[in-house]
């Protein structure tokens, strides 16, 4: 099948390659129509890895999917040919002590698209676990299911912060996990959410959605805005999506007593924290890793309206440019947020 291959660091080809495409009795074939191209993969495709997980051969990338159900396994009963799907990239050991806890998304054998040595999904079709595919609501579009795995990442970091109706949240970071982060927080019961961010065109895309406040960092202090909004009380949860090191030494500041802390993004190097000021006043912190049991809630309310991703799909290329797209990706354009690619050409 033709795909687009990392080849090594720097290095992309869309060319042939041998996939695995043996289906089990409880397997789905699917062919792809769109999939995003997500900042994991534009990482592999400039540094060559994340972490210990490094390409040292080639690899596919592509995990962000929607597709078509072509073939289906004789012990699948949930899904039919021609269903319109998403896939949950990620396949754990179902066996696993983090599975059978419901923790899978930690469970450290779990095999995730386009994570070496996996390969991805930008080639035409995919043999995958009927378990962890979803059909697509009817109003619900490809591109808006190829949105369905970073808005799970939102839907987690919403979960773990607890939300209770009418809190106030703050999301540091304004790129695509932070926009996803700030609606998952809506939807699940805050009344505003405040977003920060130096980049005004994104800041300026995430202020379309009512409830969410836009704050320049670079030409506001973000601490007096949230007391402002707060009568001096400080916010009821900070997500953490920007990845800095530096964002963490202000963010106990914004928050009011036994408030939380959900960290989303990964910093490179380690964060200073003051453990003393945490301690009196109470701050609980909670992780995300990926996400675990989301697409089913994430599917349902984009289905219902309440959810609307459209708006944050900067740019749609064919599979024959999908270098180019990844090309694209690398600018980082500051009104970029979400770039798809299309596999009818596959």
């Amino acid at each position: 099948m033709k795909a687009l291959v990392l080849e090594r660091q720097h290095e992309l080809a869309i060319r042939d390659i041998d996939l695995p495409g043996e289906m089990g009795p409880d397997d789905v074939r699917i062919r792809l129509h769109t999939v995003g191209v997500c900042g994991s993969d534009v990482h592999y495709y400039t540094h060559g890895r994340i972490g210990p997980f490094v390409v040292d051969k080639p690899m596919v990338l592509g995990h962000e999917a929607a597709g078509t159900v072509e073939a289906v396994g004789a012990g699948v009963s949930a899904l039919k040919v021609g269903d319109r799907v998403c896939m949950e990239p990620g396949v754990p050991d179902s066996g696993s002590r983090a599975s059978r806890l419901g923790m899978y998304n930690v469970d450290p054998s779990v095999r995730f698209w386009a994570t070496p040595p996996v390969h991805g999904v930008l080639t035409s079709t995919v043999v995958h676990p009927a378990a962890f595919t979803f059909r697509l609501p009817d109003n619900v579009s490809f591109a808006e299911g190829a949105m369905v795995e970073p808005f799970a990442v939102g839907m987690q970091a919403a979960t773990k912060a607890r939300i209770a109706p009418g809190d106030t949240a703050v999301v540091v970071g304004a790129g695509p996990i932070g926009i996803m982060v700030a609606l998952a927080a809506l939807a699940g019961g805050c009344a505003r959410v405040v977003i920060a961010d130096l980049a005004r065109p994104k800041l300026d895309i995430a202020a379309r959605y009512q409830g969410v406040i836009p704050v320049d960092v670079s030409k506001e202090d973000l601490a007096a805005r949230v007391s402002a909004l707060t009568d001096g009380w400080g916010a009821d949860i900070v997500f953490e999506c920007s990845g800095s090191p530096r964002a963490w030494e202000g963010l106990i500041a914004l928050l009011r007593p036994s408030g939380v802390i959900v960290a989303v993004g990964l910093p490179l190097a380690p964060v200073p924290l003051d453990v003393a000021l945490l301690t009196t006043k109470e701050i609980r912190i909670e992780s995300v890793f990926r996400y675990a049991h989301q697409y089913d809630r994430a599917i349902a309310l984009m289905a219902s309206g309440r959810v609307d991703l459209k708006p944050l799909i900067s740019a749609t290329f064919p599979f024959e440019d999908s270098i180019a797209a990844f090309d694209r990706a690398v600018e980082g354009r500051p009104d970029d947020v979400k770039i798809q690619i299309r596999m009818d050409a596959a």
